[in-house]
C-alpha cells in the first residue's frame, strides 16, 4: 500500500474540516510548543496533505513553526490576543470568525486544523476527516490530543512510514473519514 494518504479517495467534498497531527502511543502531540520527535517523513506527509488548502492553528502552534507562515496554504491563526499580527496570515479571534471568513471568501478547499489542543477541542463537532500519524514510542511532553470518538469514523487508508537513518521512530499513517460527513456551510 502506498504511504500517501490521497485525499481524492474521500467521499466528502471540499470544503471540509480535517485534523492533521502526529501522536505517540499515549496521545502526546507536543512539548514546549514543539514536537517531541524528529521525523522528516511525517513532516513530508504533513506538507503533502496540507499544501494548497487552508491551515487553522492557534497562536502558539504558529509561533512554533520555523519561518512562518506555511507556504502555499492559507494560514489562519486563532488567538485571543486582539493585537496579534502575523504577516501573510489571517488573524481570527473565534471559531465563528474563522467560519465566517471561510464562507465569505467562498473557500472551496480542505480546511486543516493543525493544533493545538484547544482548536482540536473547538472543532471536534465539525471535523469530517482525520489524518493521524501514530509514532510507536512514548515521548515526554506536555500537550495531548483530545479524545476522539473513533466509532463515528472509519479508516479508509493506512500505511507504514519508512524507517531509515533520518526517520528512526516506527510510525504509521492513518486516514479516517466521518461515517456521516458534516457539511461545513448549510
Amino acid at each position: 500500500m502506498s504511504n500517501k494518504m490521497n485525499p481524492l479517495n474521500l467521499d466528502v467534498k471540499a470544503p471540509y474540516i480535517s485534523y492533521v497531527w502526529a501522536e505517540d502511543k499515549e496521545g502526546l502531540i507536543g512539548r514546549d510548543n514543539d514536537l517531541p520527535w524528529s521525523l522528516p517523513g511525517e513532516m513530508k506527509h504533513f506538507v503533502e496533505v496540507t499544501t494548497g488548502g487552508v491551515v487553522v492553528m492557534g497562536r502558539k502552534t504558529y509561533e512554533g513553526i520555523p519561518n512562518p507562515p506555511l507556504k502555499n496554504r492559507i494560514n489562519i491563526i486563532m488567538t485571543r490576543n486582539e493585537n496579534f499580527e502575523a504577516e501573510g496570515s489571517v488573524i481570527c479571534h473565534s471559531k465563528k470568525e474563522v467560519l465566517d471568513y471561510l464562507q465569505k471568501k467562498e473557500i472551496e478547499k480542505p480546511i486543516h486544523v493543525i493544533g493545538g489542543t484547544t482548536l482540536f477541542e473547538l472543532f471536534m463537532d465539525d471535523v469530517s476527516v482525520l489524518y493521524r500519524t501514530i509514532i510507536d514510542e512514548v515521548f515526554e511532553g506536555d500537550t495531548y490530543m483530545p479524545e476522539i470518538d473513533y466509532k463515528d469514523f472509519h479508516c479508509i487508508n493506512h500505511a507504514d512510514g519508512v524507517e531509515d537513518a533520518e526517520n528512526k521512530h516506527p510510525h504509521r499513517f492513518y486516514l479516517y473519514e466521518r461515517k456521516n460527513p458534516i457539511p461545513l456551510f448549510e
